[in-house]
């Protein structure tokens, strides 16, 4: 652990949290993780599957983390401590996915990107959109060190640009080429179904990509 890092605080206990968690150990990051309600035993687990995160309750991972990462299933967004994120920088990971989630007639027709509708739950949260666009199979397959020539990019979208800046040392350092942009709204590209959801990137090729228009656009079938 660096003593100087901020520390990271992870909403969710699943792959993609748990990737994530190994990951922010590995970077020398405190990491606490809080599991759902139902979860037992979660210290136990992190000792088999990212040993070095500490299991913390919400309220803990609310008080004592600076970055927090919201990698539970969109569907239990409800389930979250959001009335303690203020201040705080929020990456919203999640992702809707009806055949999980089961569909949700507001956000079906709501024409905004999920994390403008997760946003609205705090307003005094400095939201940021990340790491929803890659699977938890890849945070650990594709992380790479600094100035490695295949390194991925990974999108950082939102609309406070200091909130922006802290998340983007995270994905640094976590392995990745940060590509930053805004506002919050371009976050839909990331979405499933949207065009850059899954695609594996150079920063160069995501900026011009997150630069451009047609954020309406799905990805086609097969790509």
């Amino acid at each position: 652990m660096t003593p100087d890092l901020p520390v990271l605080g992870i909403f969710g206990a699943g792959k993609a949290g748990t990737a994530l968690a190994r990951l922010a150990v590995a970077a020398g990051y405190r990491t606490l993780v809080t599991g759902s309600p139902r979860s037992t035993a979660l210290d136990l687990v992190l000792g088999l599957v990212a040993p070095g995160a500490e299991a913390a309750d919400a309220a803990t991972t609310a008080r004592e983390a600076d970055v927090l990462l919201l990698v539970v299933p969109f569907g239990r967004r409800a389930e979250l401590p959001v009335e303690a994120f203020d201040g705080k920088v929020v990456v919203d990971a999640m992702n809707y996915w009806p055949p999980v989630d089961g569909h949700d007639a507001a956000v079906d027709a709501d024409g905004r990107g999920t994390s403008e509708v997760v946003a609205e739950l705090n307003d005094r949260a400095r939201w940021v959109k990340s790491f929803s666009h890659l699977g938890y199979h890849d945070m650990e397959d594709d992380a790479r060190p600094a100035g490695a020539s295949d390194r991925r990019a990974v999108a950082v979208v939102g609309d406070d640009p200091e909130a922006a800046a802290a998340v983007a040392e995270v994905v640094d350092r976590l392995g990745f080429d940060p590509v930053v942009a805004s506002p919050l709204a371009r976050g839909r590209l990331l979405q499933p179904g949207r065009r850059l959801f899954g695609l594996r990137q150079s920063a160069a090729e995501m900026a011009g990509a997150l630069a451009g228009s047609g954020d309406d656009v799905p990805v086609a079938a097969g790509v």
